[in-house]
């Protein structure tokens, strides 16, 4: 998978028992690398980033669901990058092996120290930027990072459907108002979402129920 701007590449990797899409977003003019919710399998992203021929330059949560950041343990050991997360996370990524635990899974307890996100940060890799957008509903300090005409948005929105708003912390009207502003975002925008295929808000605008005003998150 190539981003809408050719110098900066991505690629998607399916990891851990939830299936859940970690993003390694390359920049070859710099020589550098982000990951984006390494769930699981941190190994195989290690390997990936070295593949790249690029330095590994921070981790990017949009969430701190679990299953979004099983491999980030292994990976800060390897590399000393720092982990950037919504402050209104920190409970859940507190909090993530004994979430884990109640789903019969096993994840490393991720670094004690973290690096925070803001609503309207700009985050660059080599000279590609993306915009936090603060996008809560399914977790507290949900983000999305915006920009070379993608949203790589985690949980919120899926191809077809959304994230659930029944798990602790939840909120189905922040979901909703979310949901609202990723609409907002060109029909172009290619989604890359936390788990499932990449798909546009050009296709959800038409087919899913939850932007065409046909459903709601649950408790809304």
């Amino acid at each position: 998978m190539s981003s809408v701007d050719s110098r900066l590449q991505v690629a998607m990797f399916t990891v851990g028992p939830l299936q859940e899409n970690c993003y390694l977003l390359t920049d070859k003019d710099s020589g550098t690398a982000v990951l984006v919710d390494p769930g699981e399998e941190a190994e195989v992203l290690l390997e990936a980033v070295a593949e790249s021929g690029c330095t590994l330059q921070a981790i990017w949560l949009t969430h701190a669901h679990f299953d979004h950041l099983g491999a980030v343990a292994a990976i800060v050991r390897h590399t000393d990058v720092p982990v950037l997360l919504h402050p209104l996370d920190r409970p859940l990524y507190d909090t993530a092996p004994t979430s884990a635990v109640r789903f019969g899974l096993t994840v490393e307890a991720p670094p004690a120290r973290t690096t925070p996100l803001e609503e309207g940060d700009v985050l660059r890799i080599g000279g590609e930027e993306f915009t936090v957008w603060h996008v809560p509903g399914h977790a507290p300090g949900h983000v999305a990072f915006i920009g070379n005409g993608l949203s790589i948005s985690g949980d919120v929105l899926f191809a077809g459907s959304i994230g659930r708003t029944d798990l602790p912390l939840c909120d189905a009207r922040d979901m909703q108002r979310s949901l609202e502003r990723l609409a907002t975002l060109p029909p172009e925008t290619q989604v890359l979402s936390g788990h499932g295929p990449v798909t546009t808000i050009a296709r959800e605008a038409a087919s899913n129920p939850f932007l065409r005003g046909m459903a709601r998150p649950v408790g809304a």
